[in-house]
């Protein structure tokens, strides 16, 4: 067989027409979300006045194994999509091992990120449905730049509760929200009953995803024609970037490869989830046994040092309530550059089938997250984002040890976005300010005091 190319592209007509959900073949399903209302659990009436309804049937549909895409979304798709899978063949060679490196690269957007997958489809159905506005939270800014650009599209208006930490390093994310329209508000603030609240405890908060989606759930309950979207957590968003995952797996097939190891960086789960979505359902099914695996900050370790265990998805305990790996929704995280890794909990999906052994994880400091980082760009000439330089710092440890065990492993992990609005995050490390925070169990600890008690 001729050598892999170093990028290799699908056609048009190969984007999937059909999202995979990894729920239809677990054994041992999510537990359900429970209505915090009545301690029961939801069903699609409960959802609807913060969600639209499709994605709220998609949310807790169990047994559907394909969804059709609509043709709506697939056309702005193509716009962007396929995505390439490239073969890192210099970072092979610095490294000396024999492993077979593929990334999987999701940035050639605007938002720079794979948050594009899901936003087009959420919008599309909030259009579809009649609305006229949609509220959101985004941590590091490529969730809200992504959902930013689909309401543009479809003609939405949108208004995004950025964390205040990550607001204050990247101000030019919020410039290219605003260019595509949308409004754009640090979260805490005062513009809801939420954020003031906060302030009035603490005055100095820097923000949480957690807090930014309680405001921006208020907003959305309290203005007609508007609903509330997420961009990762839940069931329907990893439905949505499903399509990561199987076109690297159509990528790979062309040169008849399989992955041994699947990795991923993990924060609420939506790039993890979609990139391993066809390979679980191999080893969930018995057709292979990769291994899959999430690696996280040190600073907010919600699968290798959480519970497993019911909590609300937000600080301000509005949301239902989901079983997960959680570090408890009044955890603070460190004002880390990975924003899009602050988040106290993980995907339900991931979670249980991380209790179920089908997955692993591990976590790494930012210092050598953002070594692996600087070593890559310099290789393979892509500037990564801090969340996709934990992947990138993951796949490099098991490359060295394949390199120490003499496997030639085939490695697939994702590249989840561009780290160009995040220079204050390279200035701080190549300056050598940049610093490393482990929270304490005590810290963990005030965290899982505040879990909620929920009779399974």
């Amino acid at each position: 067989m001729s050598k892999v190319p170093h990028r290799i592209y699908l056609s048009e007509d190969e984007i999937p027409r059909q999202w995979y959900n990894i729920r239809a073949d677990m054994k041992n399903k999510p537990a359900p979300i429970i209505n915090p209302g009545t301690m029961k659990p939801a069903v699609p009436e409960d959802l609807y006045p913060v969600f639209c309804e499709k994605p709220a049937q998609q949310e807790l549909d169990d047994d559907t194994r394909y969804f059709d895409i609509p043709e709506e979304v697939v056309e702005m798709y193509k716009i962007y999509r396929p995505a390439p899978l490239i073969r890192a063949y210099n970072l092979e060679k610095a490294l000396d091992t024999p492993a077979r490196i593929y990334y999987k690269f999701e940035g050639n957007n605007t938002s720079g990120s794979h948050k594009l997958n899901s936003a087009i489809a959420q919008a599309y159905y909030a259009k579809e449905q009649g609305m006229t506005s949609l509220a959101t939270e985004t941590g590091a800014g490529q969730w809200g730049t992504a959902l930013s650009e689909a309401c543009s599209y479809f003609g939405l208006d949108l208004t995004v509760y950025m964390v205040k930490v990550s607001a204050e390093q990247k101000p030019y994310r919020r410039a290219v929200m605003e260019t595509f329209g949308a409004k754009v508000i640090a979260s805490p603030s005062e513009t809801t009953e939420i954020g003031r609240k906060i302030l009035g405890m603490d005055p100095g908060n820097r923000g949480s995803l957690g807090c930014a989606i309680s405001e921006a759930v208020e907003t959305a309950v309290k203005t007609e024609g508007c609903r509330y979207v997420l961009g990762s957590v839940l069931n329907q968003v990893l439905l949505h970037q499903s399509v990561i995952g199987l076109e690297s797996k159509a990528a790979l097939e062309k040169y008849d490869k399989y992955p041994d190891i699947v990795i991923g960086c993990a924060g609420g789960g939506s790039n993890l989830g979609g990139l391993i979505a066809p390979f679980v359902q191999d080893k969930l099914t018995g057709k292979a046994n990769p291994r899959l695996l999430a690696v996280e900050p040190v600073s907010c370790p919600s699968l290798t040092r959480g519970k497993f265990a019911y909590d609300f998805c937000d600080t301000g305990k509005i949301t239902p309530m989901a079983k997960m790996y959680t570090l408890g929704c009044g955890f603070k995280p460190s004002a880390n550059h990975a924003g899009g890794l602050r988040y106290h909990g993980m995907s339900p999906i991931l979670s249980q089938l991380y209790h179920d052994n089908a997955m692993e994880a591990v976590s790494v400091q930012q210092t050598k997250a953002f070594e692996a980082a600087v070593m890559f760009a310099k290789l393979e000439t892509i500037l990564p984002a801090p969340e996709s330089a934990h992947a990138i710092c993951g796949a490099i440890d098991e490359a060295v040890k394949c390199r120490e065990e003499g496997t030639a492993k085939t490695i697939l992990f994702g590249l989840t976005g561009t780290g160009y609005f995040d220079m204050t995050a390279y200035s701080a490390f190549n300056s050598g300010e940049m610093n490393d925070y482990i929270p304490t169990d005590e810290d963990l600890q005030t965290g899982f005091d505040e879990l909620p008690h929920v009779n399974e």
